[in-house]
């Protein structure tokens, strides 16, 4: 596994396509997505639901296969990294913010947050956790469940979760679809202070026209394929 840190490319797909088998015929869902990602940069997807979005999100976190097509994020080919090599590509490059939080019921948020660290054999996990919940405004939460917790405080520590090893790519599907308007404002406002803090690239799949105007381009999928990309599409 290599680490080009030095290349400004982080990621870039290459005639990247998606297909689904079912009873009538193979299903298209990516159909030919070209797509580079500079190092630091915000991009967020835009479209239809059915566009594709998720499934782009999974195929660049390595937990889908492509059909046809090339994903290279850091210096990694991904097609030619086995189920092993794909996650540690993802423990060393890849923090993923989900809609639905997926935080670890029986965890509290110190310990959900310390996970992917301890996987990784850091001895210091829980410290490293510790100063991560408190970057997010839950330094008195640390020993909380998240059944303790309201959606706004689980959906931060989902993103200290994904901030804690300073990944390459951040990858956020939805990230305030399940929150009130206020509650995803702030989360907003704290998943750009966090990239910035980690210098991070920051991937959003998002609905919501102020989540995508905050990005520093805007990629519009439909029908599987990229529409538009550019700093002015609308969102």
């Amino acid at each position: 596994m290599t680490d080009a840190s030095t290349d400004p490319v982080l990621l870039e797909l290459a005639d990247v396509h998606v297909s689904l088998p079912s009873t009538v015929g193979p299903v298209n869902i990516l159909r030919g997505i070209d797509l580079v990602l500079d190092r630091g940069e915000a991009v967020a997807v835009v479209g239809p639901s059915g566009a594709g979005k998720s499934t782009l999100m999974m195929v660049v976190a390595g937990l889908e296969r492509v059909s046809a097509g090339r994903i290279t994020l850091a210096g990694n080919d991904l097609s030619a990294l086995d189920e092993d090599g794909l996650a540690l590509l993802r423990r060393k490059h890849v923090g993923i913010v989900f809609q639905s939080f997926r935080l670890v019921p029986t965890m509290t948020a110190l310990e959900n947050v310390a996970m992917p660290m301890e996987l990784a054999g850091r001895d210091d996990a829980f410290e490293h956790a510790a100063e991560a919940l408190s970057a997010v405004g839950l330094g008195h939460r640390l020993e909380h469940y998240p059944d303790q917790l309201s959606g706004g405080e689980q959906q931060r520590v989902a993103i200290a979760r994904a901030v804690v090893a300073k990944p390459s790519l951040i990858l956020a599907d939805e990230p305030t679809g399940n929150l009130d308007g206020d509650t995803g404002h702030q989360i907003i406002e704290l998943l750009f202070e966090r990239r910035r803090a980690t210098g991070s690239t920051l991937m959003l799949i998002t609905h919501d026209p102020e989540l995508a105007a905050r990005a520093d381009r805007i990629i519009r999928l439909a029908d599987g394929k990229v529409v538009a990309d550019g700093v002015g599409v609308d969102a």
